[in-house]
């Protein structure tokens, strides 16, 4: 097998891009932690549901972005370039989220197990992940 039928098999590909797409995910995993005023799995370690909501849609969330640019670059590069560009694009409406809310505060409700808030910040970054997605196809 050539250099170049080696590196464009379909397993070879996918397991760079599952690879990339995994420490880009640890990556924006560790940015969103920094983001929060709550240590994020500490507190799903407690048992707080509100947490691993609004964590589990963050996750879904870049993922989803993730598999949009894996489906319309073609590099590495690009498909991570438009990644964290989406990825960036989710940490912009979690703030708005927080900004749009002066009532109550959101990291303080979600902290604080408010499962209501956790659920729509999940909503949020699943729901967006699509229109990011979508506009960076």
């Amino acid at each position: 097998m050539t250099e170049t039928g080696f590196w464009s098999h379909p397993l070879v590909e996918t397991t760079g891009y599952f690879s990339v797409v995994v420490l880009c995910l640890i990556f924006s995993m560790v940015l969103f932690e920094l983001v929060t005023k709550y240590n994020n799995w500490e507190e799903i370690r407690k048992g707080n549901v509100a947490v691993a909501m609004a964590t589990g849609g963050k996750i879904f969330g870049v993922a989803n972005i993730f598999r949009y640019s894996i489906e319309q670059h073609n590099s590495l590069p690009q498909m991570i370039g438009w990644g964290l560009f989406g990825f960036f694009l989710l940490v912009v409406a979690y703030l708005l989220f927080e900004f749009l809310t002066p009532k109550f505060h959101i990291d303080k409700e979600i902290e604080e197990d408010n499962r209501s808030v956790g659920f729509i910040s999940l909503t949020i970054s699943v729901g967006l992940s699509f229109v990011i997605g979508a506009s960076i196809s």
